[in-house]
This record gives structure tokens, sequence and C-alpha cells, in this order.
């Protein structure tokens, strides 16, 4: 696989009037074309402030960055974000009428998108009478819809509940596989991570560091709900709990 994404020695440091708070040090990873890797940690740890980072809201005081073959960033939050005064169509366009690059091609690109996944019916619609995992669909087609080369997802199922997070996973990991995309993903949710990733990046509370990083290798690998049921699984979802230090 060819690498994508090159950090290396990341350290970010916030200055407040109390002082210097280092919220993440040392940190380094590759990341490869077509992979998927999750961070988990304790909270507070910096995993979003990783993501806020590689997009460019927030600057580095240490370490490098490389993205290799000029690839581009795509984020999709932890809330939709779905402007409700707009159509789903407008607000997957949104991002394109932002880069100024809403070209014919383009806007079928994205009617492509919401007619192969489930929502050409709905374009017209606006989002408040849409499902929360339709919502979260559409939310992924407007990042898909710049095209971008990795995808940073940050915590982007916490804000539905457990069964249409269950199935809104699937249908995510589907759509992200099919597209051929790379993946960083930010979640507290071991089960999660485990059952949608390639490689898990363990991380120490504040200063966040890398503790580890585990292939994760099931039998008979298929979609996030399938992949719970591997045999391998208990033993990864003991082995990341004993690692993450969740009474700090």
């Amino acid at each position: 696989m060819n690498k994508i994404l090159n950090i290396e020695n990341l350290k970010k440091i916030y200055h407040t009037k109390q002082g210097e708070i280092l919220a993440i040090d040392n940190f380094s990873f590759n990341l490869y074309e077509g992979e998927f890797v999750s961070i988990v940690g304790p909270s507070g740890c910096g995993k979003s402030t990783i993501l806020s980072i590689l997009c460019g809201l927030e600057d580095i005081s240490e370490g490098t960055i490389r993205f290799n073959n000029n690839s581009t960033i795509g984020y999709m939050l932890q809330q939709d974000s779905l402007f409700n005064w707009r159509t789903i169509m407008e607000n997957c366009l949104l991002g394109l009428e932002i880069k100024n690059e809403l070209t014919k091609e383009n806007k079928q690109y994205v009617l492509n998108l919401l007619n192969t996944y489930g929502l050409g019916d709905f374009i017209n619609n606006y989002p408040s009478s849409l499902s929360g995992g339709m919502r979260q669909r559409a939310a992924l087609i407007r990042t898909l819809a710049t095209k971008p080369d990795i995808l940073l997802l940050d915590e982007p199922f916490s804000a539905l509940d457990y069964q249409t997070r269950l199935a809104v996973s699937d249908d995510v990991y589907n759509i992200i596989k099919k597209e051929g995309k790379s993946v960083i993903m930010v979640t507290h949710d071991i089960s999660e991570a485990i059952s949608m990733a390639d490689r898990i990046i363990v991380l120490t509370s504040r200063p966040g560091t890398v503790k580890s990083i585990h292939n994760i290798e099931l039998s008979n690998k298929s979609t996030p709900i399938e992949n719970r049921k591997a045999k391998e699984f208990a033993y990864y979802y003991d082995l990341i709990w004993k690692e993450i230090d969740y009474h700090v």
C-alpha cells in the first residue's frame, strides 16, 4: 500500500493564563491508501485535537505533517450539521459551492452518490423530514462531494441511539469502502473501533501520545455488525480496554 499521510513527532501546546498545557506529545504514525484507522483513548487525551490539526483548524507546536500526492481532506463532525433551510441536495452541494467547484459534472457526481446510497428520492426534502441515519448518510455524501482522499470522522455516530448507530455504522463503512477512501476515525467506543478499523491507535492520557497500535485481524472480515461476531472480537476488546485508563 502507498503511504498517503505521514505524521512525525507531533506536539500541541496550549497557552493559557495559568501557563502551558501539553495536549499532544511525540505523536507519530503513517496512514496508507484505502486504510481505516481508529484512534481511541481516555477523555481529554487529544483525539479530536489531532483531527483539528490535520484539517487545518489548529496549528501544530512542533513536528511535521506530510500529505503525499497532494492528498485532500474531508471532515465529518459529531453532529450532521445539515442546514434546515436547505434541501438535501443543496446541503450536499455546500462544499462545492464554498470551493467554487459547482460544475455540471460535480453536481451529477453528487446526484449519483445520493441515488446510489438510498437518498435519491429525498433530494428535495429538508433535513427535518429525514431519520437520524439518513441525515448521517447525507452528511457523509456532503463530505464526499469534494472528492477528498482522506476522511476524518470525529465521533460520527455519537448522536444516534444504539440500534441506529449500528445500522448507520454499516452504511457509512460500506460507502467508504466502495468509494475507496482512507479514513481516520476518533471514537470512545472500543467495539465500534474494532468492528470498523484495520488498525487502532491507543493514546495515553494527556498529554496524548501513542501507547500502542493494534492491527485488527478478524476471521471473515465483513461489515461492522458482522465483525462484532468474529471470534477474535472479545480478545481485542479486552486487550484495548485494559490499555485505556478510564479512571483519568
